[in-house]
Parts: C-alpha cells; sequence; structure tokens
C-alpha cells in the first residue's frame, strides 16, 4: 500500500514537472515573437503562458505537500492543497483576462499598432499547440489515474489553450490576408478580436474551474451519492438501516462517514467483521475512499441473530 501511494505521489510530479517546463519554452517563445512581430494575439498568449508556469509550479507544490500523510495537526491529510491549487490557478486565469480585455479594447478603439504576421508567429502558435496538447493529455491522465483536481485543472486549462492558440493563429491569418488585398486592412484589427476570444474562453474556464473548486472547498457532496451508499450498504443481510451519511473530499481523496443499526447483543468480534463488509462495499464503488462506521443497536428487533 505505502509502496503504491510513494509511486503515484511520483507519477502526479512527474506529470506536473513536465508541464512547468512546457510553460518555461512556449512563454519564452511567445514572448520574443510577439515583441518582435507587435501581435497583440500572441503577447496576450505569452501573458497567459507566463501565468501558465506560475499555475504549473503552484500545481507542483501542491501535489507535492498534497500527498504527505495525516499528521497531529491534519488528520484528513492534506489533500485540500490541490483544492487551494485549483483556486489560485482560476484566480491567475481571471486577471490575465483583465488585461487582455483592457489591451484588445485599447487597440480597437484607441491607438493603431502595426502587427507583424510573419512565418515565426505561426511556427511559435503551431508549436505551442502541440505542445499544449501534450501536456494535456499527460496531466489527463495522471488526474484520472489518481483523482487529483490540482492536475485536473492544469489538464483543462492546457486543453483550453490550444483552442484560444487556434483562435490566435485566424486572426494572424485574416492579417496576412488583409497584406494581400489591401481593401480589406479592416482585418488588420482581426489580431485584437482574436486576443479578446482568448480572453472570452480563459473566463469561462476559470468560471468553470473556479465554481468546482469551491465546491470541493465547501465540502458539496455530489448528487446521488448518498443514496449510492445507503443501497449499496443495505443490501449487506446483518445491516437493517445506514443513515447519517457524511462525505467530504481532501484533495484526492473521499473519506466516508456512516452509521449503520445492526445487532447489538451480538459479540464486539462479531460487530467489528461487520463493519469490514460495508467499508468493503462501498470501497467497491468508490474505490480507495476512507470509511469510517459508527455501529448503532437495533432496538426494534434485539432477538434477530445475523450471520456472517
Amino acid at each position: 500500500m505505502a509502496g503504491n501511494i510513494i509511486e503515484a505521489g511520483k507519477e502526479k510530479r512527474s506529470a506536473a514537472l513536465t508541464s512547468v517546463g512546457a510553460a518555461v519554452i512556449l512563454t519564452t517563445m511567445k514572448i520574443v515573437v510577439g515583441v518582435m512581430t507587435g501581435s497583440l494575439g500572441i503577447l496576450a498568449e505569452a501573458a497567459h503562458s507566463a501565468l501558465d508556469l506560475v499555475a504549473a509550479l503552484v500545481t507542483f507544490i501542491a501535489v507535492s505537500i498534497s500527498d504527505k500523510p495525516a499528521d497531529e495537526n491534519h488528520k484528513y491529510g492534506h489533500g485540500k492543497v490541490e483544492n487551494l491549487s485549483a483556486l489560485f490557478e482560476t484566480f491567475l486565469l481571471l486577471v490575465t483576462c483583465v488585461w487582455i480585455i483592457y489591451e484588445s479594447i485599447q487597440r480597437l478603439f484607441f491607438k493603431a499598432v502595426h502587427v507583424d504576421a510573419s512565418i515565426w508567429a505561426f511556427i511559435v502558435m503551431a508549436i505551442s499547440i502541440a505542445l499544449d496538447f501534450s501536456r494535456s493529455r499527460i496531466l489527463s491522465k495522471a488526474a484520472t489515474k489518481y483523482n487529483s483536481q490540482a492536475l485536473e485543472a492544469d489538464a483543462l486549462h492546457f486543453s483550453t489553450d490550444i483552442w484560444s492558440s487556434a483562435v490566435v493563429i485566424l486572426g494572424l491569418a485574416f492579417v496576412k490576408f488583409s497584406e494581400f488585398f489591401p481593401v480589406y486592412s479592416f482585418l488588420q484589427k482581426a489580431d485584437a478580436v482574436a486576443a479578446l476570444g482568448v480572453a472570452v474562453i480563459v473566463i469561462y474556464v476559470s468560471i468553470k474551474l473556479g465554481l468546482k473548486t469551491i465546491s470541493a472547498l465547501l465540502d458539496e457532496t455530489p448528487s446521488g451519492m448518498e443514496k449510492k451508499i445507503k443501497e449499496q450498504v443495505e443490501r449487506i443481510n446483518d445491516i437493517s438501516n445506514c443513515h447519517n451519511i457524511r462525505m467530504r473530499y481532501s484533495g484526492p481523496t473521499l473519506f466516508i462517514d456512516v452509521h449503520v443499526l445492526m445487532d447489538g447483543d451480538q459479540p464486539l468480534k462479531i460487530a467489528h467483521e461487520i463493519t469490514e463488509k460495508i467499508e468493503m462495499a462501498i470501497q467497491e464503488i468508490y474505490p480507495g475512499c476512507d470509511v469510517t462506521v459508527h455501529p448503532e443497536p437495533n432496538e426494534k428487533d434485539p432477538e434477530k441473530k445475523f450471520d456472517v
């Protein structure tokens, strides 16, 4: 068991570190090409990638801390650090959007900026899409395997980056088109419009991610979980009722508390064996969860005997 936990921690950190490396490469390339070409779309993507780098670093730190075992001051472990990491990433994304929207409006209505839609602009955005696709798959795979919200946030973030990069390429293509056909000079503004498109995409992802993160931090129970656990436990012959079910996530770990009615006159050893059956039954539907069972005597049928 300990070996599996260590291996899981290594794989999660490896996925997060891969994301950090990709963010460094993309941020550097976009800044250089954005300054060379004067493209707001690429500079917006550079700012986005810079915050991606910060977010990736925070995620790496978060998954490293979240794998620490429970201690005297953190009885449920350190999993909530992953949720806080995802919330911080949401904040960074929204900050990016404020700057992109402001600069886009300036270029659309108040100042003229020449955009050089060179081959390098297209190359750097194509590389960006390829790297984002690769790291999104790596992060998504690790997030699904280990139920990591921090890695899931990064995966969702970078999969959306693919679409925002595609929007920037489209804007640059319109700018290039206007160079060949001056009658369509108004398409020079397409780069700023593309930057606004990036902002809209990022805002959408930020709100979606933020709501999910806040839900996890507030220990909101996903719909249908309580009913599913109750039905699973009450299938056990020794149990007449399952109630007062409570659940909470701490990072990737789901903690579940249940109260059950059973024969109060049976030996403690038998009652303990029944609680272990309950734990295994719940873990069948939620693998890896941490289950606490509180047995209560069934006063309605004290004469009933149970087989284990």
